[in-house]
């Protein structure tokens, strides 16, 4: 049986906002989308290792053009809504978003160890015992923050190695949300389409 919507929840949820930084400034933080700053892709984009002006160092997910269709605009915005309103040492921070004309960017938190699939299959790094035990404690604890923890249930939908990812301390942050669900208390508003990884999705 279906259980009604709150939607003074969910708009509620929508209406938050992310600082932002503009296209220009985002274009020269990644030295104009240079080889060398380029980190790696997923599903809807690339992402780029920038600088800001003010010294940090960040990592710049940007959508793909050629798949601004509703799917992927509407999972940036679900992203952009999520990233902003949760808090944890084990999730991976949002700064900022740029949206200029077709051009859609996340400014998150840089990762130097990259992702824990990276760690596991490269012959460059050799993760511990004691290291993996905290990784799974790590991703465990952010789990039950965004199941328990949060003002609203978050269903992560795409949780995975390269989703998983690693601060210079070993210590594990979850990221990409661009499909996750929330529950709003009882009620399952799902916000996308269900686009998770074959495999990863949780029933």
């Amino acid at each position: 049986r279906g259980l009604s919507k709150r939607p003074d929840d969910l708009e509620r949820l929508r209406g938050i906002t992310l600082p932002v930084i503009s296209y220009r400034e985002l274009l020269h933080a990644m030295s104009n989308f240079s080889d060398a700053n380029f980190l790696g892709s997923g599903s809807f984009g690339s992402v780029y290792k920038g600088i800001l002006a003010d010294g940090t160092t960040v990592a710049v997910k940007v959508l793909n053009k050629n798949l601004l269709f509703e799917g992927a605009s509407k999972s940036f915005d679900i992203e952009c809504t999520i990233m902003r309103q949760i808090r944890h040492r084990n999730l991976v921070k949002v700064i900022m978003s740029c949206s200029s004309g077709d051009f859609k960017a996340l400014v998150l938190q840089y990762m130097p160890l990259g992702s824990l699939e990276v760690c596991l299959h490269s012959g460059g790094h050799h993760l511990n015992l004691f290291q993996r035990l905290d990784i799974m404690i790590g991703v465990a604890c952010a789990l039950e923050y965004l199941h328990r923890g949060s003002s609203e249930t978050i269903v992560h939908c795409d949780l995975k190695q390269s989703n998983v990812l690693l601060d210079e301390n070993m210590t594990a942050y979850i990221s990409d949300f661009g499909i996750a669900k929330i529950l709003v208390g009882l009620n399952s508003s799902t916000l996308t389409a269900t686009l998770g990884t074959t495999g990863y999705i949780a029933p």
